[in-house]
């Protein structure tokens, strides 16, 4: 699976500018904010139809226009797909795969593949819950539908739930339709939590080899699941949070609050690893979410780096190099130094400045 090219009009920075990539390694390189990123966001939007950085539609509209539009062709086992994104600021936006409309995002699924990494996927260990909740949430969303579905509508019941909550605090006679949102919760919900649970064991059938040659056979890791209630008690404990929840107007239990926590050598990383123990954790699980697309996809996904490697030494450099031959990527950077310098081979490179290319037309070197 290849990303042939990419047409971004009015988005971000872009006026308009098209990329037409090679099969192999793509380096997009510049000074800090002239719009390289972009372009690897653009790639993620049409895949997924979302931001990796969770921007609505209308932050993503270049400044001054009322609408953006991105076209991108895949190459999936030598067929071609078109993929049009029509963002608008005060609508929905359209979707269109090869000119046949698409109503939900759920059936762009399978068109095309991506594991995007970026420095703040670095510092997922370290971070809060609400990152490594998210980095799940978005790999299982590309990979299956129905846990898209479940969690669109757990999002949708639980921002209703709240919204009853605060109500009760002023009007205790709507305390009776409460329990109709909990059913709704605990419906929704409990896929919620046995897809992460079963995402978590499949994690860990890849990640304690790839962890460990990555540490030179000197460290074993494991990732634990850790659900803020368990399914078959989810009910009960709402019911139990239930003083508590309109109280504090929000509710208290459910996957919204759930953690995954990574253990090395009986140490959580979280609270005891060095940055270094905490960095390598963090590699060895996109690495392992490159294998898991492979498995579920029958296919190699498209990667896309952004300015990662100025963030990893040498080592990892060179492992998370090696370990991605074969596979399509996008790499951002602000300069060429280090792959001159280390010998690392580039296929295809494009100088980016305030939103446009400096090294010729567009789509060409």
């Amino acid at each position: 699976m290849i990303v042939n090219s990419l047409e971004l009009m009015n988005f971000r920075n872009y006026e308009r500018e098209v990329f037409v990539f090679d099969p192999e390694t793509n380096v997009l390189f510049g000074d800090n904010a002239q719009g390289k990123t972009n372009v690897l966001e653009g790639i993620y939007l049409c895949s997924t139809t979302r931001s990796h950085k969770g921007s609505k539609d209308r932050e993503m509209i270049r400044l001054g226009c009322g609408e953006s539009h991105l076209r991108m062709i895949v190459e999936k086992d030598g067929i071609h797909h078109k993929i049009d994104v029509h963002l608008k600021k005060s609508k929905t936006k359209g979707i269109a795969v090869d000119g046949v409309p698409v109503k939900k995002s759920g059936e762009l699924l399978g068109v095309s593949s991506i594991v995007f990494f970026s420095p703040e996927d670095l510092a997922i260990i370290q971070n809060g819950p609400e990152a490594r909740r998210r980095f799940i949430d978005m790999e299982l969303c590309q990979l299956d539908k129905m846990y898209l579905f479940h969690l669109t509508k757990y999002k949708s019941v639980l921002k209703q739930r709240n919204e009853l909550l605060k109500q009760i605090s002023i009007n205790s006679d709507l305390l009776d339709t409460l329990d109709i949102w909990n059913s709704k919760l605990v419906e929704y919900g409990t896929y919620v939590i046995q897809a992460r649970k079963e995402f978590v064991e499949k994690l860990n059938c890849y990640i304690k080899e790839i962890h460990h040659r990555l540490t030179g056979g000197k460290e074993n890791i494991e990732l634990i699941y850790e659900p803020n209630v368990v399914s078959e008690e989810f009910s009960q404990k709402l019911i139990l949070s239930e003083q508590k929840d309109i109280f504090k107007k929000t509710t208290h239990a459910g996957p919204h609050r759930d953690d995954l926590s990574f253990v090395s050598e009986e140490k959580d990383l979280r609270k005891f690893g060095s940055r270094g123990q905490q960095r390598t954790g963090a590699l060895s699980l996109k690495l392992t979410e490159i294998q898991i697309v492979e498995e579920k996809t029958g296919d190699k996904p498209i990667l896309l780096l952004d300015d990662v490697l100025s963030e990893l030494d040498r080592k990892r450099q060179n492992y998370l190099l090696e370990h991605i031959k074969g596979i399509q990527t996008i790499i951002t950077c602000t300069g060429l130094e280090e792959f001159i310098k280390n010998g690392i081979n580039i296929q295809k490179t494009f100088e980016i400045e305030e939103g446009r290319r400096k090294n010729g037309e567009s789509g060409k070197d």
